[in-house]
């Protein structure tokens, strides 16, 4: 396999690079997040490769889930380098106990001691890290994103198409087995998301119903880029929840990175609460982990959700702000901002959908752009190097 340098890699290098310049007493934390298996711990390496200092790597991912002493440990061993070059790297931090407490005493510390040594936390549950550094380490950290494969990427390791992505993209391991549908579908289930479900979302709060909570998963899979009423989902499960559940079931899978949540775009947040949620799984490699990969070629329909969904994942990686509009019959498929622009867009992904959403939305929200997008102005959008740029250029 070729060895790709992802765009974040560069960017968690630069800012490594770049504490030099702040003074050691404003030494931020630089934490990496996002999914399993898609390069947080190759990328570190790579940077440990060629870097200047000393390195220490340690994991949390062990058996039992380390108590904070374990950091300590870790941290006593940079320390005994006695190098302001220095570059401790704790990977799956979120496995430790209570680790953002003392993450932050040893952190004070640091600064205190201007030892300028440069510290990398990992981890794959987003809900996990967030609240730890917003309750307690707020104003010592940068956080660098780590998303799925692109299709540039995969292009550029794979040689894949854009079908091929519809269908595989996301993860890189498993691509070695896309000539064997079946293999992929086993890999992807064992090897991705039952340890992203049992290790980085389950063990999150305590789930009374964890068999409930995977048959959620996935139903909500079956879902690409479709605005679902929760009691539509309640009723298809066979144990027994509430509405309420589901919704805190949906909202732990956005934690893991496996979806996102869209709301309906509204100038009245009462609106956009009220709303029943958009469901955008980030990769076809999760939907196609319980439908055939081959229902993209025999069904037109499925392919036309696919892309659309495709298209949602992107936009959601690239942009905070993300939502759809619908009113009585009129859609439109995603809403973005971008430099306080609204624009509308829909996707014309070869099932027959009509534009008037686009032209209700103009009337309604008069400042408002709109773009059409269909597959091949969508493929250019997968592979802009400046997505922004690329839709402020269309509108």
């Amino acid at each position: 396999m070729i060895e790709i340098t992802r765009n974040f890699k560069e960017l968690l290098e630069f800012r490594l690079l770049k504490l030099e310049q702040l003074s050691p007493a404003a030494n931020l934390l630089q934490v990496l997040l996002g999914p399993r298996q898609v390069g947080k711990t190759t990328a570190v390496q790579q940077i440990a490769k060629t870097w200047s200092g000393p390195v220490v790597y340690a994991s949390a991912d062990l058996p039992f889930a380390p108590e904070h002493e374990w950091i300590t440990a870790q941290w006593q061993q940079a320390r005994s380098y006695q190098n302001s070059k220095t570059l401790l790297v704790l990977d799956e931090i979120q496995k430790v106990r209570n680790w953002s407490s003392i993450v932050k005493i040893l952190i004070d510390d640091e600064r205190h001691r201007r030892s300028g040594m440069r510290i990398v936390l990992l981890g794959s549950a987003s809900w996990t890290i967030e609240a730890g550094l917003g309750d307690t380490l707020a104003g010592r950290f940068e956080i660098t994103r780590a998303y799925h494969w692109t299709y540039q990427e995969c292009i550029s390791a794979f040689g894949w198409g854009l079908i091929d992505f519809l269908k595989y993209g996301g993860y890189p391991v498993p691509a070695q087995f896309i000539d064997d549908s079946d293999r992929w579908q086993r890999f992807i289930l064992d090897s991705i998301v039952e340890p992203m479900l049992s290790k980085d979302i389950l063990p999150l709060k305590q789930i009374a119903k964890p068999a409930l909570f995977r048959q959620a998963f996935a139903l909500a899979m079956s879902y690409p880029a479709q605005e679902v009423a929760i009691h539509k989902m309640l009723g298809q499960l066979q144990d027994k929840g509430n509405s309420t559940t589901i919704k805190n079931y949906l909202d732990m899978m956005a934690s893991g990175y496996a979806i996102r949540l869209l709301e309906k775009y509204s100038t009245r947040p009462l609106s956009k609460k009220s709303s029943s949620p958009k469901l955008i799984p980030l990769c076809s490699a999760l939907i196609h982990a319980f439908a055939q990969p081959s229902l993209v070629d025999e069904n037109k329909d499925w392919l036309g959700r696919i892309f659309e969904n495709t298209i949602g994942a992107h936009l959601c990686k690239e942009f905070s702000e993300v939502s759809y509009w619908r009113e009585g019959n009129d859609e439109v498929d995603f809403v973005v901002e971008i430099d306080r622009q609204v624009i509308g867009i829909e996707v014309k992904s070869g099932r027959k959908k009509s534009i008037s959403g686009l032209l209700k939305f103009r009337s309604k929200f008069l400042d408002a752009k709109t773009i059409l997008m269909d597959f091949e102005l969508g493929e250019k959008f997968l592979l802009a190097s400046d997505p922004k740029n690329f839709l402020l250029n269309l509108i």
